[in-house]
């Protein structure tokens, strides 16, 4: 019985728990006897995975700043041939594997020559800083050529891919059972034939197409005229009026008709000259790379639009380092070698207006544009002239450039230009620069530089203030030559020209004329002031000197012995 009791005492017991597990907490209250507020409440619930806070997201680098094979930042970025920028490890893996990588809007970059891209890289690391994120670092010869391999196996599977679907799509079309029907042909060829057997209806003439020269070309629209320009240049914006003045521009440069290309170089000549905006807007890597091949056509119309139009795109700061980039420096440095002449004059203007970026300078002579620069100093055509010289000017403002035409031997030939009289001032300036390096100095005095710059101010034939002072300014810079430059000077009567200068020149003329004769001052002084140790070596072992009692010296001349 005893036994009997425990058992049902146990069992009573397990159901009360059974019935305190599966309660809600209402009923649980209830069986405890307390009230449901008086007990805690417990719900339970998933958090979706939006609402977990992110991390915060890094800024996004701009795109100049990154490796078009790598695409992380550049750590040391470096300038082709053709324009583009690249890893420098990227470009040794992809010599060494002899792998071209293509762009869709772009030439291939052509890898003969290799600069450093100096002023990309400051800005990659001012970009980190400001950015708060760490500079990149070089990357290594096994990486590079890991991505390069990749890039490799990636082009090699999109052809074995393109192939595949050009197979197919071949074979469909090769069972199709009804051919299609170009209902454009077939409507012009309908509408074509009411002109001929009604040629004096309405409706004939509405329906026949314009002549091909029926409409004056866009180089004869009014300058004046925006609209009108546009209305030229795109003549069927009717019938497709999302093409915009770019795209009708590239297409109609890539179209194998000479007579459309030529529309579309006169029609960009004429839209670029005088609109900012529109050169903004249309020096883009798609138009450039359209136009880069026709800077070396056959043709001369072709070949001088497509230069002038250059000119008129690099007018604009922003415009400049995208058409070096672009790779059109190559085939522009072919036409002043070898263009026609009015050609060779656009090319030189060209040049002149990319060399007032200090970004392109560099690039601009480690392409070779120097030579032909320097070759056109002599040119027939005087803009072409006085261009080149202007053009030589401000790339000899970079060291390197100036280090290359002291190599080219243009010294000599720059300082026979200012004895003629031919175009004094500008090669004066360039002068000037050359004046600034150890190497240029060293030329000039080889070549006579100061005789021929002290008989210019002798002369006193000026055609402005600026070409005296760029005279002086030469001769200043010659004065750091030392004693080399004193003794020269002092030959060529430079302290009278001095004298003259410091009293009727310039204010700038007269401050540096002024800095040079003290200088020669002082060195004069110094030089009398020095003590002629050979003498002194001389006399000491050449001669004994004896004091007597008398206080007399013995001997305290010089004994000269002749040999």
């Amino acid at each position: 019985m005893e036994f009997q009791e425990a058992m049902l005492k146990l069992m009573v017991h397990k159901s009360k728990e059974n019935e305190w597990a599966f309660a809600t907490p209402e009923r649980a209250a209830e069986m405890s006897g307390a009230s449901p507020s008086s007990r805690r409440k417990w719900k339970l619930f998933q958090r979706s995975s939006s609402a977990i806070p992110s991390k915060t997201s890094k800024p996004q680098a701009p795109r100049e700043f990154l490796c078009p094979i790598s695409g992380s930042l550049m750590a040391d970025p470096v300038i082709v041939s053709s324009g583009h920028t690249f890893e420098r490890a990227c470009i040794h893996a992809c010599k060494s594997l002899s792998f071209m990588p293509a762009f869709p809007d772009s030439p291939p970059p052509d890898f003969s020559s290799v600069i450093s891209n100096l002023a990309l890289k400051s800005a990659i690391l001012s970009w980190c800083r400001k950015s708060s994120v760490d500079p990149p670092k070089p990357l290594d010869v096994a990486s590079a050529e890991k991505l390069v391999r990749a890039s490799i196996a990636s082009r090699n599977e999109t052809k074995l891919q393109n192939g595949v679907v050009l197979e197919n799509q071949l074979l469909i079309n090769g069972v199709k059972d009804t051919p299609t029907v170009n209902f454009v042909h077939a409507a012009t060829d309908l509408t074509r034939r009411p002109t001929r057997f009604h040629s004096s209806s309405d409706e004939s003439v509405t329906a026949a197409p314009p002549l091909p020269f029926s409409t004056p070309p866009s180089c004869y629209s009014s300058p004046s005229s925006s609209s009108s320009e546009i209305e030229t240049l795109n003549p069927n914006c009717n019938s497709n009026p999302s093409l915009s003045v770019e795209d009708e521009i590239s297409i109609k440069l890539r179209s194998c008709h000479v007579f459309e290309i030529e529309e579309a170089l006169a029609s960009l000549r004429k839209i670029t000259r005088t609109r900012e905006d529109t050169r903004t807007r249309l020096c883009t890597p798609r138009l450039l790379s359209a136009l880069r091949p026709l800077i070396i056509s056959r043709y001369t119309a072709v070949q001088v639009d497509s230069v002038a139009a250059l000119v008129n795109l690099s007018l604009e700061k922003s415009n400049k380092i995208k058409i070096v980039r672009s790779g059109v420096l190559p085939p522009l440095i072919d036409v002043l070698k070898a263009g026609t002449p009015e050609a060779q004059e656009h090319a030189s203007s060209a040049l002149f207006s990319l060399a007032l970026d200090d970004d392109c300078k560099t690039a601009i002579g480690v392409l070779g544009a120097l030579p032909p620069l320097l070759h056109l100093l002599r040119s027939q055509s005087e803009r072409t002239r006085h261009d080149s010289a202007l053009a030589l000017f401000h790339l000899s403002l970079v060291q390197s450039n100036r280090s290359k035409l002291v190599k080219l031997g243009s010294v000599p030939v720059l300082l026979r230009m200012v004895k003629s009289g031919h175009m004094t001032g500008r090669v004066l300036l360039t002068l000037c620069n050359l004046s600034l390096c150890a190497d240029g100095r060293a030329a000039l005095l080889d070549s006579g530089g100061v005789e021929c710059l002290v008989g210019v101010l002798r002369g006193n034939e000026f055609d402005s203030k600026a070409t005296q002072e760029s005279c002086v300014a030469t001769l200043y810079g010659l004065s750091y030559g030392g004693l080399r430059f004193q003794g020269l000077a002092k030959t060529a009567g430079v302290v009278e020209v001095l004298r003259e200068v410091e009293k009727k020149g310039s204010e700038r003329a007269r401050e540096k004329a002024r800095r040079m004769s003290e200088m020669m001052r002082g060195k004069e002084k110094e030089e009398e002031d020095e003590v002629n140790w050979e003498e002194v070596l001389n006399s000491g072992f050449g001669s004994r000197t004896r004091c007597q009692p008398g206080g007399e010296l013995e001997g305290s001349s010089v004994n000269s012995l002749d040999f």
